[in-house]
């Protein structure tokens, strides 16, 4: 990789810069960490570089929309001991490793424990590029998903307890009469029910529930397992 110009370590987002996200470059070299920002830079990326990862970790920058570059050894915490972390708190971010130490064994744990890519140094710009462009939309991806589970638990949260019981034995396919037969109410009082939690979860028809439940949290939809089978 090719970088001939010196850039900041932190280059502030330009006007062209959209809401895809933040390219989080951490590398002890300047040099690459310079000739990345500089690449980014070039095709409308905003980067955010770092020497460290207790830098990253100290600076906010996770909390952004965007996904990481990652050199994979580095002062203290290494790259993958940073990927262990992120999953161990939840946080999805996409991470496109690379470096110049790679090795089988390495690659494999990174990638199953869900890297975009792991890139050897030097790499072809464009394949970078491409790794960080899988790596963006995988976290816009990610990111439509987590608000349509927030949208949806907010509207769950509005269902009485009847009308939870009610929805979960629909979404396991039973019929009117038997949630009416396992919950031990009235047929009409489980159309009732299940009359208001549809209207109230924004769907008018049973497939569309099962979708719209799916998107929720396992510690809302673990109720369905809690019912008789």
């Amino acid at each position: 990789m090719l970088h001939q110009t010196p850039l900041a370590a932190n280059p502030a987002p330009h006007d062209t810069a959209t809401d895809q996200g933040v390219v989080l470059v951490v590398d002890d070299d300047l040099a690459v960490r310079e000739g990345l920002a500089e690449l980014l830079l070039s095709v409308g990326l905003v980067p955010k570089c770092f020497a460290t990862t207790r830098e990253l970790l100290g600076s906010g920058a996770l909390e952004q929309p965007g996904c990481l570059v990652l050199d994979v050894r580095l002062p203290g915490s290494s790259g993958l001991d940073l990927q262990q972390r992120l999953a161990a708190g939840g946080n999805a971010k996409p991470i496109v490793f690379l470096t110049g130490h790679g090795d089988i064994p390495m690659t494999v744990q990174a990638m199953k424990a869900g890297a975009v890519d792991f890139l050897t140094k030097p790499v072809r710009d464009q394949a970078l590029l491409d790794a960080v462009a899988t790596a963006l939309e995988r976290d816009r991806s990610q990111r439509e998903r987590a608000q349509v589970a927030r949208c949806n638990s907010e509207l769950y949260e509005t269902l009485t307890p009847r009308e939870r019981d009610v929805l979960a034995h629909v979404v396991r396919g039973r019929l009117n009469k038997q949630v009416a037969y396992d919950l031990g109410i009235s047929e009409v009082t489980v159309k009732l029910h299940r009359s208001n939690g549809l209207r109230k979860m924004r769907v008018t028809t049973v497939g569309a529930l099962i979708r719209t439940w799916e998107t929720l949290p396992e510690h809302l939809r673990g109720v369905e397992t809690r019912l008789p089978a």
